[in-house]
């Protein structure tokens, strides 16, 4: 006599292990392409006012700074022997970092599959590209006679002028225009499902002409979901290296000098470390404020803030551990000049500059360990703004404090920025942040397709998976 087998019973996860939905409240496709469509539609609330009246007025502060600079010269930056390079090269290696996170979300996280990037993505792409803008603006003016940037570039010309391809200078001008081409293409080729959407909900002949231009003819047929996934991998492909390499190149500037300090092949890692760890920094600084401010905390849940978090602990660390290898090669080395080097950041003239950099680096992200922190959203607002003054302060004590002392002691200094270099400085943030503004008032700063992608109903092995899911919360204006 045979007996039927028992049925298997699928093991149930405990309902404290489950882990929170990337869309909360069961919201329907619906109410995501209205949430997020909306934002750009309508006129501009007060609070945009707000912020992009001064933001624009700090951009032309940069066009003022600008003019003058190259109108009168580079000496009027604070640059003077021995400290040659100083705010100018502090700020473009600071911004350069920020613009790390937008790719790292974008291209290295979707070939790893993390769903949970997809409500992040887009305003992360959109703060690289205007971040490795006010990066630029640094290199093109210490060169000093601006006119003859485009020297720079392998191009014939009469002269027979052509860059010195074996200097790291130079890598960086290829790396940095890569990355920044890359990352465009990138951060376009995921618009282009949405400005469709745009296009169809668009109440005015203007904006769905310019939405439908910028859409590509886009349908959501299958063909073109085809040729989408396919471009989108390949961008992803070729952003990835970039990540890696664009600090890495940026740090060779330093790493191949003879300089105490900066004659260390820790730089490459440890830079690319510190670079996502300033640019999740910057990220969890912008969207924090505007998920509050445009109620989109059921698609930027607290689960994409807390990963965040972890994030930022985990590049911290390793900053942290750099810092102190750093120290320790110098002990080690018994080079006096490299343990002279590194006393001097910590006992010298600039020690003002060293303390935050330690603290805002190393300790301040240990509070991530502890979960109320992370699900503080004000402790987590103010620990982001601190990651990147803290991070700014690397750049200054590393660039600064390695050049003030020479081998001579007759040729000491002590650099300080003039008006000119605080107002450059402040300038860039006009520009970045008119440009970001600009974005998030006329493109979706949601990525409305990925995020559909994410939702319990389109997982087809989900409860929810294919049912109509009716909305837990009614729609808000």
């Amino acid at each position: 006599m045979t007996t039927a087998p028992m049925p298997a019973t699928v093991p149930q996860t405990p309902a404290e292990l489950e882990r929170p939905l990337l869309v909360a409240n069961l919201r329907s496709f619906g109410w995501i392409s209205n949430r997020v469509a909306s934002l750009s539609e309508g006129p501009a609330p007060l609070w945009w006012w707000i912020l992009f009246v001064p933001s624009f007025l700090a951009l032309c502060l940069l066009g003022f700074c600008v003019s003058y600079q190259i109108s009168t010269g580079v000496g009027v930056w604070g640059n003077r022997h021995p400290v040659m390079w100083a705010w100018d090269i502090v700020n473009f290696v600071w911004w350069i970092g920020i613009g790390h996170a937008g790719t790292l979300i974008s291209a290295i996280l979707f070939l790893l599959r993390q769903r949970w990037r997809t409500a992040v993505n887009r305003a992360a792409e959109a703060m690289t590209i205007f971040a490795v803008m006010c990066a630029g603006i640094y290199p093109a003016l210490h060169v000093g006679r601006t006119w003859y940037d485009y020297w720079l570039f392998p191009i014939p010309n009469s002269n027979s002028l052509w860059p010195q391809f074996r200097s790291p200078l130079m890598w960086d001008v290829f790396a940095v225009s890569t990355y920044f081409t890359v990352s465009v293409l990138f951060w376009y080729m995921g618009l282009v499902p949405d400005l469709a959407v745009m296009r169809d909900r668009a109440r005015t002949r203007a904006r769905q002409f310019l939405y439908g231009i910028f859409a590509l003819g886009w349908t959501g047929s299958n063909r073109h979901w085809s040729n989408y996934e396919k471009a989108y991998l390949i961008l992803a492909g070729l952003s990835t290296p970039l990540v890696l390499s664009v600090h890495s190149i940026v740090s060779l500037d330093f790493s191949v000098s003879q300089l105490p300090g900066w004659h260390t092949t820790i730089f490459p890692p440890y830079f690319v470390a510190g670079a996502v760890f300033s640019g999740f920094g910057m990220v969890l600084s912008l969207l924090i404020p505007l998920r509050k401010i445009w109620k989109l905390e059921d698609i930027i849940t607290m689960r994409h803030i807390d990963v965040m978090c972890k994030v930022t602990l985990a590049t911290g660390s390793i900053v942290g551990y750099a810092y102190s290898m750093e120290f320790f090669i110098a002990w080690y080395s018994g080079n006096p000049n490299e343990g002279f080097h590194f006393l001097n950041r910590a006992l010298g003239p600039y020690q003002w500059a060293w303390i935050p950099m330690v603290t805002c680096n190393v300790l301040v992200p240990q509070l991530f360990w502890i979960k109320w922190f992370r699900k503080n959203l004000v402790a987590v607002f103010i620990i982001s703004i601190l990651v990147n003054v803290g991070m700014w302060f690397e750049r200054f004590v590393i660039i600064v404090i390695g050049l003030h002392r020479d081998f001579l002691t007759s040729s000491w200094a002590y650099y300080k920025p003039t008006p000119i270099d605080i107002g450059t400085y402040v300038g860039t943030f006009g520009l970045f942040f008119t440009c970001f503004l600009l974005f998030i008032r006329f493109l979706p700063m949601i990525a409305i397709s990925e995020v559909k992608g994410v939702t319990p109903q389109s997982d087809p092995h989900h409860p929810l998976g294919g049912a109509k899911v009716a909305e837990s919360v009614p729609d808000e204006d």
